[in-house]
């Protein structure tokens, strides 16, 4: 029987899995090492599985309502003219439908539901060891504190200290080959979908994460992995953006001083089964780290959240429950993992798109049976 639960981690999937074991009975810390609990980046897009499981954990009415749903996506040439457009679905399922939202924004959702699920929050804090003697794992904390707890699951993103811990063995997140520069604009009004650019030197797209703004992404081949100072980067984000045609223009024409350019080497990590060694288990990022190329990075979180908190609970063993947590959620995250990289791959070649475009096709259609 599990009756207290520790959640190291207080991101996406760190609090769903705490969402999700506190409202079947359990009780719940959740720790994060910031103390303000704060949350970078700017936007992001969700595809059809991100949406199902915000829905499965009774938020997606809210995501709706502060981010933006919708369906179909519109490929436009680089200079502007449309290429394709997907045909959208008459009341389409939130498996059949796509968005974005502000990561600040659903954090604060996410957020709110943790504390109204009674999950115990503490922040600035981080657990420094951890001893499972088989029944339970102790649990020291850097404040001076301890305690004790059926399981602990962390959630602490892809530079995870609870996965060294673990599994010392692993090997480390693996640089791509890609960055991705992201920036929030002001959303033009006609703009009713995912929009992708192809053909250009770089990978560009425009997603909705509100009523009134778009998240903006590029993806450029920088196998130097160089860093770029922080005075540098809207420039260099200008330069490649210049290029384009259709609604980028009047984007670039948005951005100055005040803007917030966000970029990150994309890196990849996926842990071997199983994520887990006695009654500690690594979600979300800690063990499966994606590119952006799937947009499903944070669907498949939730999804490890929902799913950790439904075989915690079954009323079987820890190791059990474990085993069948493994068995749900592996090949779904090794999918999304290594097909995102083949895709980055791809593209770096500048090669033929059609092999990219038909990985991402079964690939979704894969993601879509049950979870």
């Amino acid at each position: 029987m599990v009756d207290r639960v520790l959640v190291v981690g207080g991101g996406v999937g760190g609090m769903t899995a705490a969402i999700s074991l506190a409202r079947r009975g359990v009780a719940v810390t959740l720790i994060d090492a910031d103390p303000q609990w704060r949350v970078y980046g700017a936007g992001i897009s969700v595809t059809g599985i991100s949406l199902r499981a915000f829905d499965d954990l009774g938020i997606l009415d809210e995501v709706r309502e502060r981010g933006f749903v919708g369906a179909g996506i519109r490929l436009r040439s680089v200079s502007g003219h449309v290429i394709m457009e997907s045909p959208v679905p008459e009341n389409p399922l939130p498996i059949q439908s796509g968005g974005g939202i502000l990561r600040p924004v659903l954090h604060d959702i996410l957020s709110r539901a943790v504390r109204a699920a009674g999950v115990e929050v503490r922040l600035g804090i981080k657990a420094e060891a951890l001893h499972d003697d088989g029944d339970g794992v102790d649990v020291a904390f850097s404040d001076g504190s301890s305690g004790r707890f059926d399981v602990v699951a962390a959630a602490e993103g892809i530079f995870s200290d609870t996965r060294r811990m673990l599994f010392p063995e692993a090997p480390a997140p693996r640089f791509t080959g890609q960055g991705c520069w992201r920036i929030l604009a002001p959303r033009p009004a006609h703009l009713d979908r995912t929009e992708l650019y192809v053909g250009g030197a770089v990978k560009l797209g425009i997603n909705p994460v509100s009523r009134d703004e778009i998240y903006v992404f590029v993806l450029e081949h920088v196998p130097d992995n160089p860093w770029f100072a922080p005075e540098d980067q809207l420039p260099r984000l200008d330069a490649l953006l210049a290029p384009f045609g259709g609604d980028i223009p009047a984007i670039r024409a948005s951005l100055g001083a005040a803007s917030q350019v966000n970029y990150r080497p994309l890196e990849w990590l996926l842990l071997p089964s199983p994520w887990y060694k006695g009654r500690i288990v690594l979600i979300g990022d800690s063990a499966h780290a994606t590119t952006p190329h799937m947009a499903s990075g944070a669907g498949i979180a939730v999804e490890d959240g929902l799913v950790l908190g439904e075989e915690l609970t079954s009323g079987t063993s820890v190791d059990e429950a474990l085993a069948r947590f493994m068995a749900r959620r592996f090949e779904r995250a090794r999918i999304v993992v290594e097909n995102s990289v083949r895709i980055g791959e791809i593209e770096m070649a500048a090669g033929d798109q059609v092999p990219a475009t038909t990985i991402m096709g079964e690939t979704m259609h894969q993601l879509q049976q049950p979870y």
